[in-house]
């Protein structure tokens, strides 16, 4: 690498923009670390019966209602760094997600499928803040489709249109499946797959 090309890696603009697209490269990791850690000790809640925006519900729930809000916060912020980037045309639905994260975590799912301990089986009450987590996730999900469809012309072509259906295949699982192992399940490994391409894609970003 030249010198000129270095000075402008180097300019006060350059180190915002990677400081921002950072962020992408932390939020998946953290999400999925911090559920997994709450999902494993968490007294009644099962990983095959229970989505993990519920783990807001019962003691210690402010962890994963905190969890949400600073991924989507990291979220947002990434996509501001995609922006400057020069990425921009996908910038928004990536930081619509991250919204959709911090209203998910300002509207808590319902308690329910005996969750959190003591709860009776069974789908539960529907709340407003259940139906409107329900509604700002969907719309962040469905924005994150899009992005991933979007982005493949810019990386990796054929895994991101994988990914995107995959992810969009999960999410239709969970809310069809009425609370059933299999849909659970097939939804937890889309979230992985889709945070796994996400860190993936910010680490190529930041690189750039």
């Amino acid at each position: 690498m030249n010198a000129a090309a270095t000075a402008v890696r180097c300019t006060p603009q350059a180190r915002v923009t990677r400081s921002l697209l950072g962020y992408g490269i932390v939020a998946g990791p953290f999400y999925v670390a911090v559920s997994m850690v709450q999902g494993l000790t968490k007294d009644g809640f099962d990983f095959g019966r229970h989505a993990w925006s519920m783990m807001a519900n019962g003691p210690y729930g402010w962890i994963q209602t905190a969890n949400l809000i600073l991924t989507g916060l990291m979220v947002v912020a990434f996509a501001a760094g995609l922006r400057r980037a020069g990425a921009g045309r996908v910038s928004w639905p990536v930081g619509a997600f991250g919204v959709g994260m911090v209203g998910g975590g300002v509207f808590p799912a319902d308690p329910g499928f005996g969750f959190p301990a003591g709860t009776p089986d069974g789908p539960g009450a529907i709340s407003v803040d259940g139906v409107l987590h329900f509604a700002v996730g969907g719309v962040g999900f469905l924005c994150l489709i899009v992005a991933a469809f979007l982005l493949a012309r810019r990386f990796a072509p054929a895994l991101t249109r994988i990914v995107a259906v995959v992810f969009l295949i999960g999410w239709g699982c969970v809310a069809a499946g009425g609370g059933a192992v299999w849909a659970n399940l097939a939804f937890t490994a889309s979230i992985i797959v889709v945070w796994g391409w996400l860190t993936a894609f910010a680490v190529h970003e930041y690189r750039r």
